[in-house]
């Protein structure tokens, strides 16, 4: 595979880390009413149903003698094949969950679309995935009025049917690289021709200098992009510099032109950790300036890999227009 004309060797190889996108559309059994998020209900019953079909030891993880072998821990919890240095706490770096629909009342019949974005060592565990969405679908639904479904269509990232009529179509389970996705989207737009609005779609949680930025800031965010990508380098085992290349206090960048925030916060249950769990953030958009090349291919990746806390939630989910 050619690199795109002006990209650095250590960004290309940087990007060589794999991923799987699916969408999700399933239709409801019955009159449903949903939250308006969505993201942590999914993820929340999809936990659920992992642990109800694979767990043999009743929930006693830490003294759990199979947890090296443990699926729901190489789906929800998986390891790095090599710790990043900034990293002190276990996290869900393996997958991330979607969902752009807001509507909280649905029809029975009518159908919601979500996705999954597997990466590295998290993608072949799919048909896990798939099982757990099924009996949340059956036994648990959605939310806390359990909104019972469906799964009718599973699609790969070029919008091909995987799961249709009960049938599952393995050979149009492609892999990918973080790399293709600015080639994908070059096909679809340039990268850095008229876009120059950064609409962050879920919260972004995000630490700078120990304090949880209270407005958007383009050299952090450049930097949680990049810390992210290093951390699924170091989760696929990829030898990387760029995070050494890209820190922070080397990265010179002018600020956003002007930008309108919120605070927002939002309440879910964990069972995990058997109580509920406040997770805050800021919304809102943010104007671009002129930028190099590079910056834009990074913050390009920022749009599909999500960055900052709470990702596996779905949070730090923005988009370049």
């Amino acid at each position: 595979m050619e690199m795109i004309e002006g990209m650095e060797k250590g960004l290309y190889d940087a990007l060589q880390v794999r991923f799987v996108k699916l969408r999700f559309t399933i239709s409801f059994l019955e009159d449903s009413c949903l939250p308006e998020d969505k993201v942590s209900a999914i993820r929340g019953g999809m936990g659920e149903m992992l642990l109800r079909m694979n767990c043999i030891r009743d929930r006693q993880c830490e003294a759990c003698d199979f947890e090296s072998e443990c699926i729901v821990q190489r789906t929800m919890y998986s390891k790095f094949e090599k710790t990043p240095e900034f990293v002190t706490t276990g996290g869900s770096i393996g997958y991330v969950l979607e969902c752009e629909d807001n509507r909280e009342q649905f029809k029975q019949g009518e159908t919601l679309d979500f996705y999954l974005i597997l990466f590295g060592k998290t993608i072949i565990y799919f048909n896990q995935f798939v099982q757990a969405f099924q009996a949340m679908g059956i036994q648990s639904g959605i939310g806390k009025r359990h909104a019972r479904f469906q799964i009718i269509c599973i699609q790969n990232t070029e919008g091909k049917p995987i799961l249709e009529n009960n049938f599952l179509d393995m050979k149009k389970y492609t892999i990918h690289v973080l790399y293709d996705y600015i080639l994908f989207q070059k096909m679809r737009r340039e990268i850095s021709s008229n876009r120059r609005r950064m609409i962050f779609e879920t919260p972004l949680t995000l630490k700078y200098r120990n304090e949880f930025l209270q407005e958007f800031q383009l050299n952090v965010i450049i930097n949680a992009v990049i810390r992210r990508i290093y951390m699924l380098d170091c989760f696929e085992g990829i030898e990387s510099d760029i995070y050494e290349k890209y820190k922070s206090e080397e990265l010179v960048v002018p600020e956003f032109l002007g930008q309108k925030h919120d605070q927002v916060s939002m309440c879910r249950y964990s069972t995990r950790k058997s109580g509920k769990m406040i997770l805050k953030g800021i919304k809102g958009y943010a104007l671009l300036p002129e930028l190099p090349e590079d910056i834009w291919q990074i913050l390009m990746i920022g749009e599909l890999i999500h960055i900052g806390k709470n990702t596996s939630f779905g949070f730090g989910r923005y988009s370049i227009q």
